[in-house]
Order: structure tokens, then C-alpha cells, then sequence
């Protein structure tokens, strides 16, 4: 088989594969059998690049980053729906639609809470892909749409021309997993899944929204070249039959139909993969919405029933403390079993101290509770007078439920967190912060291998890294690997480190690397640095009193003193490697911008630290100097403004040399 063919029958297995799975829900190809089909394409795409089509399924892992996204204009409008928030106001709608269609046949289905985007084929290939916008114009989002893996990038007998609308949502699955991975990275999480899904398809580098998981379900053919449909469900039918993964429809012609049905979908939501926000309810004829038109706003033939917040009482049984990985003490409630927007609930989420002291909330309390944003319950407020005798006013604990260290809450902040430095709750995103470039810097530790680690019980502290051996990693690895081999050479390389790496990787809050480089140079080595009073520490640029009192709680605090020592037996270097040849720029502050061609941005911020200067990555008054090279940008706009002196490339080099 010549490549060309090769190509061919790769793409159309692996195409039908990704079907199967990601819109039949029923996958026949092994993953295995994918991966390497999948890489074997990959290799001959790479070898004959003039063979790589639009629909080829290694486009679907993102391609290049994206500048800007461009205008589109939407050749067939795509309408926003009229809001209904009670029978009342839908069987107003159709009173008004009956008027022009005397016996009407309604599509109802599930109103998916996504993002709305239309989707073009020409000759039956996907060539763009465009977000609503205001409903005539919107955003060229074809990339991104490319790793959406339930489009179809190609078409067996499609008309010339073909433009659908669809919804694109984050399965709730995806969205859980995708906030669990952001609080360990301590990012902020995203409110709902129709927040994280409109965030991803609007990501300038599509690899980032391919790693998003995004799906979509079809609800209406815009354009049809060459063929003509009487109504809505057989166009649904036609764009299933050409492997569009569509909405479900329920057709129904009597009001008492459609309430059952409006009623089911509310009911059954806990069973969608995906978020709801309501019902639609179409006109099935497509004659009939022709006459029908539309107003300024919206379609008459359509209308969105929106179902109203189910608020229930319930009665608040326990508080429990929850540790996340970033340390961040959630209380929770936990409350007797009550059935709220189609599932039932036993838990919601408290917030935080402020929450519960602002609303009163109690054990015992029986307590009003309704799902925010329809995903997450949340206990509204407490019905006092039903309040028992025995309640008593609650207030978090003053130690960690899981290490049992001190808690601190920052100042202006509501979050209260464990101040342990092993603490088994944060020990992934520990070892994760310890590890990372900028800290020890020890290449190979993924989170996946870290959570192997952990979970295998090699490691309870971030010094136990230092203990491991090659028959505690081999396993990980598929026999014959280097990696196991090269992990333990990076994480014994990591040891010679310079002690403001080390600073860094300790994870003390308010001691990001900038200031770990300033105590490293003011103290010259871990000892002197524990051994600083909150004084000592307050006297060093740039550390205020918060983080002055931080470090040195890090230091008194059990656990800091134990993986120290720790640290300290496995020959981790405590001493500052570097050097500060003279002081001409001590009490001076540099601003990078641009591309310097002499120096990476690393060097040119270690040359300037070296001589007690201080590097920071945006103007303001208290900058001395910026210095600019190729294609600077905003910062150097903004040292115009203020008048900061700009140095050349060549201007900081007779600088370095004098």
C-alpha cells in the first residue's frame, strides 16, 4: 500500500472512530489501536505534507496560536430566543401562533447551556466555524472548533454549501475534572460549565482548547444547498443521518404534551451530560415559521422556557471542614436528602467564614437551599423560626482537621488557610510547586507521576523525593524506559541548587522567586535566614510586614522545622551561590521588554541581581530603568509616559562594562 493510500484508510478509520465515540457513545476501536493509528498517521503526514487535508484527524490536537480572532458575518442570522418563565407566558406564545398556523406541531428539546456557533461545509468539508456574537456578526473560532471532536470535518454526501447552529458545552465531567486540576495549580475555577466552555473556545492557541474536551450537540440547519425540508425534525433527522451528534427532540401538538414533556427534561436534568437551562419549544413547520417571521428581537415561532430556581428547606445536619490542595479550609454542609432540580441533594457549599456569620447559619437550622448556576446547591438562609433551642453560633476551627497546624487568614482576605508545610490535603500541590521550574526545577514530575507517587505512599513530604530509588520509580514506567533514570539524575542534580530556589520551593506564602533571590542575597544562607526575627526580615527590600511575619511563622511552625532538617540530611545545598560582584545598581529597579539579542531574559535578570539590582516585570514611578529591545511593546509606551529613562541593548552593555 503506497502512502497516499495508507493516508486515506488511516484517516477514514480513525473519522469513524471518533464518531462512534464521541457522538454514538459507543466506541468499537481500542485505545491502543487508536493511539497507534494515530501516530502512524502523525509520522506519514509528516514525510508527504502535501498529502494533509482539512479533515484529517490530527488537525483536531490544535494547530498554530492565534493572533486575533477575526469578524464573521453570519450569512443566516443566528436569533437569540424569546424567555418564557411560566406555563402561563408559553401558552400566551402559542395562543399568538395559532392565530396564523391553526393546528401547530411543536420540537421540544433540553435548552443546552453553552455557546451557540455556526458551523460551514463546502463540497462536505468543515471550513469555518463562528461564534454568535450579536446574532449577525461574530468570531472566526474554526481552530478552535477543529479540536471539538464530535464536528464532523467531512461530509459523505453533502449538499454544496451546508450551515448548521449548534451548542457548544463542557460535559459537567470535564468541568469538575477542569477545576479540580486549576485549584491545584491554585488558578481561580470556573463559575459553570457554560463559563468554562465559552473561555475555551475563545482560547488564542487551540492545544489549550483541545485539552478543554469541549462537545456540541446540532439543534437547527441554517443552509441547505439543493435540498428542500418541510420541517423542523426531518432536517434533525437528515443532520444525524450525516453524522452530526444532534439535539433530542420530543414532537408533541396538544399544551398538556408539551407540559409533560417541559416537566420531564426539568425532572430527568441530572442525567444530561451537559448543563440545562431550560426547554425550547419550536414550530415543527418550516412553511410556518417563514410566515410567522420574526420581530426586532426574536423569532414568533419559538419561544425558551426558562425553568425557575426550586428552592427547598431542608435541615442543616453537620458542618464539615474540607482542606483543598492550595490549603484553603471549605466548610460544607451537610443536609437531610432533598430532591432539587432533578437530583437529590445531601451537601452544599458554605463559602467561608464571612458566609456563614453574615446569614447565622447554624447546625441544626433548618435553612432554605437552591442550586446556583443549576450545578452547584447553596443554602440561601435560615427560617428562624424554626430555629431549635440548641443552636449554637459556628465558627471554623483554629487548626487544620487534617495535620492539625495553626490556621491563618491573610489580611483582606476571607479564605483561611493550614499553614502546615506537610500537610497530606496540599501534598500534591506541594510537591508540584516544589518541583517546578523556578523552585527546585527537577524535570519528569509530572502531576500524573506525582499522584502515583503519593498514592503508592513513596512520598509524604516533598523532602521524601530525596529518598526515592530506582526500584521505587521503575514501575511507573514501561520497562526499558529512561526515564525513571533521568528523573532520579534531575532530582539529585536539583540538590546543588542555589538557595533561592530553595526559598521558593519551600511554598511559604507572600515568598514568590523575586523575593526568594532577595532573602537568599540578604541572608546568604537557610540558617541565618530561619534565624531572622519578623525585625530582621522587614529591614530587607521589598519584604513588608505580612510577609516578614509569614516566613518567620513558617519557620517556628512544627512541620517547616522538620522538612528542613529533612532537606538537610539529604544534602539539599542551603547556602546562596550568588555573587554580587559590586553594587552599582543596589536600589535600582529594571524593566525587561522586548527581545534582547545578547542576552535570554534569565541572563539579562541574572546579570542586574548580581550587581544588587532588582528586576520587575512592569513600569511604574518607582522603575529606574527599562531597558528595551526588539519589538517592545506596551512597557516601553508606558516608560514614555512616565518618563523612565529607556536604555538600548548596547546602552546596558556600557553599563555592564563600566
Amino acid at each position: 500500500m503506497d502512502a497516499k493510500e495508507e493516508i486515506r484508510s488511516l484517516r477514514e478509520r480513525l473519522n469513524e472512530a471518533n464518531y462512534r465515540y464521541y457522538v454514538l457513545d459507543d466506541p468499537e476501536m481500542p485505545d491502543f489501536e487508536y493511539d497507534a493509528a494515530l501516530r502512524r498517521l502523525e509520522i506519514l503526514e509528516a514525510e508527504h505534507p502535501e498529502l494533509i487535508t482539512p479533515d484529517s484527524p490530527t488537525r483536531r490536537v490544535g494547530g498554530m496560536a492565534i493572533s486575533q480572532f477575526e469578524k464573521v458575518v453570519h450569512e443566516v442570522p443566528l436569533e437569540s430566543l424569546q424567555d418564557v418563565f411560566s406555563l402561563e407566558e408559553l401558552w400566551d406564545f402559542d395562543e399568538r401562533l395559532r392565530e396564523t398556523i391553526p393546528a401547530p406541531a411543536y420540537s421540544v428539546e433540553p435548552k443546552v447551556d453553552g455557546l451557540s456557533v455556526a458551523l460551514e461545509y463546502v463540497d462536505g468539508v468543515f471550513v469555518r466555524g463562528a461564534t454568535r456574537g450579536d446574532g449577525r456578526v461574530g468570531e472566526d473560532v474554526t481552530e478552535n472548533l477543529r479540536t471539538v471532536r464530535s464536528i464532523p470535518m467531512k461530509l459523505e454526501n453533502a449538499p454544496a454549501r451546508l450551515i448548521v447552529r449548534g451548542e457548544v458545552f463542557m460535559p459537567k465531567e470535564v468541568f469538575h475534572a477542569l477545576n479540580a486540576a486549576r485549584e491545584t495549580e491554585g488558578a481561580p475555577l470556573f463559575a459553570n460549565p457554560r463559563n468554562a466552555a465559552a473561555g475555551s473556545l475563545r482560547q488564542l492557541d487551540p492545544k489549550i482548547a483541545a485539552k478543554r474536551q469541549l462537545d456540541i450537540l446540532i439543534f437547527n440547519l441554517q443552509l441547505c444547498e439543493g435540498r428542500r425540508f418541510a420541517t423542523h425534525t426531518e432536517t434533525l433527522d437528515y443532520l444525524a443521518s450525516l453524522k452530526f451528534k444532534v439535539i433530542p427532540y420530543t414532537l408533541c401538538t396538544e399544551q398538556t404534551e408539551i407540559a409533560a414533556r417541559i416537566a420531564a427534561i426539568n425532572e430527568n436534568r441530572g442525567d444530561f451530560t451537559y448543563d440545562i437551562d431550560g426547554a425550547v419549544v419550536k414550530l415543527n413547520d418550516l412553511a410556518g415559521r417563514t410566515r410567522l417571521g420574526s420581530t426586532a428581537k426574536f423569532p414568533r415561532w419559538a419561544a425558551a422556557y426558562k425553568y425557575p430556581p426550586e428552592i427547598k428547606e431542608t435541615v442543616l445536619q453537620d458542618i464539615v471542614v474540607q482542606v483543598g490542595r492550595t490549603g484553603v479550609l471549605t466548610p460544607k454542609a451537610v443536609v437531610a436528602p432533598v430532591r432539587l432540580a432533578g437530583t437529590t441533594v445531601t451537601n452544599a457549599t458554605l463559602h467561608n467564614q464571612d458566609f456563614i456569620t453574615e446569614k447565622d447559619i447554624r447546625i441544626g437550622d433548618t435553612v432554605r437551599i437552591r442550586k446556583a448556576g443549576e450545578i452547584i446547591p447553596e443554602i440561601l438562609g435560615v427560617v428562624l423560626e424554626k430555629r431549635p433551642e440548641y443552636a449554637v453560633p459556628y465558627l471554623l476551627p483554629t487548626t487544620c482537621p487534617v495535620c492539625g497546624a495553626p490556621v491563618e487568614r491573610d489580611a483582606g482576605s476571607a479564605a483561611v488557610y493550614c499553614t502546615g508545610a506537610e500537610c497530606p490535603a496540599q501534598l500534591s500541590r506541594n510537591i508540584a510547586h516544589f518541583v517546578s521550574r523556578d523552585a527546585m526545577d527537577i524535570d519528569g514530575l509530572g502531576s500524573a507521576i506525582v499522584d502515583q507517587l503519593i498514592a503508592a505512599g513513596l512520598v509524604k513530604s516533598p523532602a521524601d523525593l530525596y529518598d526515592l530509588t530506582l526500584a521505587d520509580v521503575s514501575s511507573l514506567w514501561k520497562k526499558g524506559d529512561k526515564a525513571p533514570r533521568k528523573l532520579l539524575d534531575s532530582i539529585r542534580a536539583s540538590k546543588e541548587n542555589d538557595l533561592s530556589r530553595l526559598i521558593y520551593a519551600l511554598g511559604i506564602r507572600q515568598v514568590g522567586a523575586k523575593t526568594g533571590k532577595v532573602l537568599a542575597m540578604a541572608f546568604g544562607s537557610l540558617d541565618a535566614l530561619m534565624a531572622a526575627s519578623v525585625e530582621d526580615l522587614t529591614a530587607v527590600r521589598d519584604v513588608g510586614e505580612i510577609t516578614a511575619e509569614s516566613i518567620a511563622a513558617w519557620f517556628r511552625s512544627e512541620q517547616g522545622r522538620h522538612m528542613v532538617e529533612r532537606l538537610r540530611a539529604a544534602g539539599v545545598n542551603f547556602t546562596s551561590k550568588t555573587e554580587i560582584s559590586d553594587r552599582r545598581f543596589e536600589g535600582q529597579t529594571f524593566v525587561l521588554t522586548g527581545t534582547l539579542e545578547r542576552f535570554t531574559r534569565d541572563e539579562a535578570t541574572a546579570k542586574i541581581e548580581s550587581m544588587g539590582g532588582k528586576v520587575s516585570g512592569s513600569v511604574s514611578k518607582k522603575t529606574t530603568w527599562v531597558v528595551a529591545g526588539e519589538a517592545a511593546g506596551s512597557k516601553l509606551r508606558k516608560a514614555t509616559e512616565l518618563g523612565i529613562p529607556v536604555l538600548t541593548e548596547d546602552a546596558f552593555l556600557e553599563m555592564l562594562a563600566d
